[in-house]
């Protein structure tokens, strides 16, 4: 086999290939003189059909399917002889396929970039610490009897908290506006429903008044039409319910899986909850910020392949996010709207592959176990799951690949400068703004 690197601009190669024709001869042969013994055709014995006559019929069928192959395994062969790491399938051009020469194609194909790393002492990271205190499990139990609160007709004035059942009519240089009104419309006072002033404006009302609020739309409102703009709401209030809180009794322990054990228990479940939510929320903000870091340190050349499997990857996320189960043309999202993150997650994986190369790093057997059996700790049936994840390649594969991150961040801070910062538990659980996204 003969192979020549024809040209190389940036990442992209192509690759001359040239196959001996005996090879494609003799495995064409082989499968012909293999079919003899098979084929049925009319005016002959089964398994007595001269190879010339199975030839005719099949020679042209069998010879495509020999090229392909050998194109296939030509190809892996070449990329070996030549060192080359290729980012996708080729594309193959120029291909010369005649009986009796040598078959010779074209394959072109980006390669994966060549990265030096910096050093990772250059990396400086913050490490958010906390604890969940009693009055961090106070405001938790508050958040979750407020999740299961039910509201009961008052004759009361409306306050904060309150839900408020209205009509409204909002008007813009005296014109109504798209979207400004509403028939019946339930409100809980307090919930940032609404623009600012809104809620506000309705405590004081009991069922059966009516008010103008003059307010100004955010300068960042979503409708371009309205940015900022001076409206009015003509607003008449039907009714004012007041909140019932749920109370901290056995019916209401059980709506989170707490069977026994009362009110303590139910606390105990509360904040171990807390914790690993906590120490989730730690590992991931500290691996985003080493992340963050290795992108901003390193430059990387990214090989256009790349890059737009990425964008169709988060196309599909955002279908499966946001589509509702409806079949939607992937083509029909531009790619510009995804392009940055999209650049972005196949530098970082240019980057992280290079550090597991470097460093040989290999998943660490233990804690591949330890995040399976943490996932598996949600479960009513831990065992079943572990069990599951393990009869699951392509599972046991995703858990793999996240611990061989966590595994590149372990590295990087060891290498790192850290600085620990002691942070309230709600600062802490709360993520990082995106990268290029406004805090």
């Amino acid at each position: 086999m003969q192979v020549s690197i024809e040209s190389s601009t940036g990442l992209e190669r192509q690759l001359k290939i040239g196959v001996p024709a005996d090879r494609i001869e003799q495995e064409v042969t082989a499968r012909l003189q293999k079919a003899t013994k098979t084929v049925s055709i009319k005016g002959f014995r089964k398994g007595k059909v001269p190879l010339k006559v199975v030839k005719q019929h099949y020679g042209k069928g069998v010879r495509q399917e020999v090229v392909g192959e050998v194109v296939n395994s030509s190809f892996y062969e070449a990329i070996q002889q030549e060192d080359l790491r290729p980012v996708g399938q080729p594309r193959i051009d120029q291909m010369t396929d005649k009986e009796g020469q040598d078959l010779e194609f074209m394959a072109i194909f980006e390669v994966f970039p060549e990265v030096v790393l910096k050093a990772l002492s250059k990396v400086k990271i913050s490490r958010p610490m906390a604890d969940v205190t009693d009055a961090d499990v106070e405001k938790m139990i508050d958040v979750l009897r407020n999740q299961q609160a039910s509201f009961k007709t008052s004759k009361k004035k409306a306050k904060e908290g309150d839900q408020v059942n209205i009509d409204f009519v909002g008007t813009k240089d005296g014109e109504e506006f798209d979207g400004g009104k509403a028939e019946g419309q339930d409100l809980v006072l307090g919930s940032n429903s609404m623009i600012p002033g809104f809620e506000s404006g309705l405590e004081g009302l009991g069922a059966g008044d009516e008010t103008v609020l003059k307010l100004s739309f955010p300068d960042d409102y979503q409708a371009e039409e309205l940015k900022g703009a001076s409206v009015e709401f003509a607003v008449k209030v039907n009714s004012v319910s007041a909140k019932k809180m749920p109370k901290m009794d056995d019916e209401f322990f059980k709506l989170f899986g707490v069977e026994d054990g009362g009110e303590e228990k139910f606390r105990e479940e509360v904040q171990a909850n807390m914790e690993r939510e906590l120490r989730n929320a730690i590992r991931t903000k500290v691996k985003n910020r080493v992340m963050n870091q290795l992108f901003e340190l390193n430059t990387v050349e990214l090989p256009a392949a790349l890059v737009a499997n990425e964008i169709t990857q988060l196309k599909q996320q955002m279908v499966q996010q946001f589509g509702g189960g409806q079949q939607i043309d992937l083509s029909m999202l531009p790619d510009d709207m995804f392009k940055e993150k999209a650049e972005r997650r196949a530098a970082l994986g240019v980057i992280v592959s290079e550090v597991v190369k470097v460093e040989e790093l290999t998943p660490d057997e233990d804690k591949v176990r330890e995040r399976i059996n943490e996932i598996a700790s949600t479960y009513e049936q831990p065992k079943e799951v572990v069990d599951y994840y393990y009869s699951k390649p392509e599972l046991l594969s995703s858990v793999e690949a996240v611990v061989l991150e966590d595994q590149v961040t372990e590295l990087v801070l060891s290498k790192a400068k850290i600085k620990e910062e002691k942070l309230p538990y709600d600062d802490v659980v709360k993520p990082d703004p995106e990268p290029g996204s406004e805090a």
